[in-house]
């Protein structure tokens, strides 16, 4: 990682150790500290992407049922920046809204489109604000949180990211979740990153790479979002008898953060969404299993 990154964690460090934590366990756990695009609204960086625009999507593309959140010049996003192996060039497209799904379904979805791919503009009524065509609903919340949605060129500011969960899932039911392996103090540090990163880390509302967090994290909010994408397919393979993909997703550990929205919106506030990604998956240039997970503690 770029060392004027890591110089940045000079506060956690200093914190830790004052608080007895010993220098091994507070070194081990610096070391897995992460690139992260933050993505400003504000400031002199380069312009990456933006909130809302057209959408442009090409003439064979299906109608999104989400709302369009962004548009990311995956060639502005390099790799020393976001900690992810994004497509070199193209535009990734982030579809989502906040709100609660059923059967650990997923609240959006992600679009890739190549560099000189034919697009055109898609003038559609979103189904998850509108309802569907010929089934519409008024739904004044739902409408009135969309109209919200902001709509703003992105720039990108490099940026660090330390885990923000502590506890490690028990692989056996009915026992208690435990510290992090080879992290015994992960408590402890966690709660450390949670008191100094508001010093080290840029303000923003979109993140690109870095760990995940939300309000209340305890356990790795990409291998819960994970969990539910396993859900959610077993749940969509039960209710058609077998006829969709019955191959079980990858493991947890295996998915990665691409983004995540610390949304704010009036009526959403302290709410979050993160699309999440099998590793394999982003390699291969293959974003039709992300899962986007919201959580929200009102």
């Amino acid at each position: 990682m770029n060392p004027d990154l890591l110089n940045r964690l000079t506060p956690f460090r200093a914190e830790a150790l004052s608080r007895a934590i010993p220098l091994q366990d507070v070194e081990r756990w610096i070391a897995t500290a992460r690139p992260s695009g933050t993505l400003v609204t504000r400031g002199d960086g380069p312009v990456v992407g933006r909130f809302g625009g057209p959408l442009l999507l090409p003439a064979d593309a299906p109608d999104p049922w989400f709302p369009l959140l962004a548009t990311l010049d995956c060639a502005a996003l390099p790799e020393e920046a976001t900690g992810l192996a994004l497509p070199a060039d193209g535009r990734l497209l982030l579809f989502g809204f906040p709100e609660m799904t059923y059967y650990s379904g997923t609240a959006g979805e992600v679009v890739y489109i190549p560099e000189g791919t034919p697009v055109e503009e898609r003038r559609t009524k979103y189904p998850c604000v509108y309802g569907e065509e010929g089934n519409e609903f008024d739904d004044g919340e739902a409408l009135g949180i969309y109209e919200q949605f902001p709509q703003e060129e992105l720039r990108l500011a490099p940026d660090v990211s330390l885990p923000h969960h502590f506890l490690d899932p028990s692989p056996e039911p009915g026992r208690e979740d435990a510290a992090l392996p080879g992290h015994p103090r992960s408590w402890d540090l966690a709660e450390v990153w949670e008191e100094t990163h508001g010093d080290i880390v840029v303000d923003g509302p979109l993140h690109i790479g870095g760990y995940a967090s939300h309000e209340c994290t305890e356990t790795d909010p990409v291998a819960d979002a994970a969990e539910e994408a396993e859900q959610a397919r077993r749940h969509r393979t039960e209710a058609a008898h077998g006829s969709v993909d019955a191959t079980e997703l990858p493991a947890p550990e295996e998915w990665t953060l691409l983004a995540q929205w610390d949304i704010g919106l009036t009526g959403r506030e302290g709410s979050t969404l993160h699309w999440v990604i099998p590793r394999q998956d982003l390699a291969e240039r293959r974003f039709d299993r992300a899962h986007v997970s919201f959580f929200w503690n009102p």
